[in-house]
């Protein structure tokens, strides 16, 4: 009875920890790995293995700014199972990233984009023990081009974070509930410039909303474009002919 009651304490309880297959990954791929599951003390029941994708994400509001955790997607890896004292169980799962996760390796100064995976065991009155692992998310090349080409142009990316809310562009929408935005700066004199950028991935093209902010007070404009997947240089050259022009 007291290992029991220790147990619902997380004293000697039933401990998680997922170790993925890979922990750096491009948008739009799928996670892979194995959770583990290691019993305590006592006997224990587990009613479910649930693993969600999450980010970071900035909230404003009349009380000031502040960040928040924000689920992209969740998956329950098993059915319920139970662990005995000292036994090791191995789950295998597959999750897709939601195609408007943020990507995480960027060249930012700063650098407020964050992804993780949060396993948790739910197991009746006990702490349900957690793990978090971080995740490395890579632009696709054609997003990488884009990035290069604006940064050729004498820009430098500032800041990197994500907002909720949604965003919309010519023909698109973002329908995760949140955004992520890249901040470019250029040390320009007389044509100082501020780019930032939206990604969306849908299927085989990428969407981008450009927010222009332009210097000696002639205001913020708009500019959309797509682009698929494995356009080339040129293409990309071409469509950001009109955010770099403006």
């Amino acid at each position: 009875m007291f290992k029991k009651l220790k147990a619902s304490l997380g004293i000697g309880a039933t401990t998680v920890d997922t170790i993925l297959s890979n922990d750096s990954v491009y948008q739009g791929e799928t996670l892979k790995g194995t959770v583990h599951i290691k019993g305590g003390d006592v006997e224990q029941q587990v009613d479910a293995i649930t693993l969600k994708l999450c980010t970071e994400v900035k909230v404003e509001s009349d009380s000031g700014v502040s960040y928040q955790p924000f689920v992209l997607g969740h998956i329950q890896a098993n059915d319920p199972l139970v662990v005995q004292p000292g036994e090791t169980k191995e789950v295998p799962f597959e999750l897709k990233l939601h195609d408007e996760t943020p990507i995480t390796a960027i060249n930012a100064k700063l650098n407020q984009s964050h992804v993780w995976l949060e396993t948790s065991l739910d197991i009746d009155f006990a702490i349900d023990p957690k793990d978090r692992d971080y995740i490395e998310i890579r632009p696709l090349p054609v997003v990488q081009r884009i990035i290069n080409t604006i940064e050729r142009e004498g820009f430098t990316m500032v800041k990197a974070d994500v907002e909720k809310g949604q965003l919309r562009g010519n023909g698109f929408m973002s329908r995760s509930g949140c955004y992520q935005e890249l901040e470019f700066k250029n040390s320009g004199m007389f044509n100082r410039k501020e780019i930032e950028l939206s990604f969306i991935l849908d299927g085989g093209v990428i969407h981008c909303l450009a927010e222009i902010d332009r210097s000696f007070g002639r205001g913020d404009m708009y500019r959309s474009f797509t682009v698929t997947r494995d356009a080339s240089d040129g293409e990309v050259q071409q469509a950001l002919r009109a955010v770099l022009s403006a």
